[in-house]
């Protein structure tokens, strides 16, 4: 999986949790949380999605890691890249 995929599947996620958020302009090296109204639960719900669809455990003290598309992407990629291994 690139990158680019995982910022994709993280959007996808977004979508799915947040359906009333535009994300069709969201930039990629800014903190999600700036950019949409998400909550802190909104982010836990994303972490949890991830975790069930694709296995991915992001324990509490990496949660900055997902702060931008960017930076989960930099995160997840490799995680996606073992799992799917």
């Amino acid at each position: 999986m690139t990158k680019e995929e995982c910022k994709q599947l993280v959007l996808e996620i977004i979508a799915d949790i947040a359906p009333d958020e535009d994300i069709s302009d969201v930039k990629s090296d800014v903190a999600l949380r700036e950019q949409l109204e998400l909550d802190s639960m909104d982010f836990l719900d994303i972490v949890m999605e991830i975790r069930k669809k694709y296995g991915i455990e992001v324990p509490e003290d990496d949660y900055p890691q997902l702060e931008s598309l960017d930076s989960s992407a930099e995160y997840l990629t490799p995680k996606f890249n073992s799992v799917k291994a």
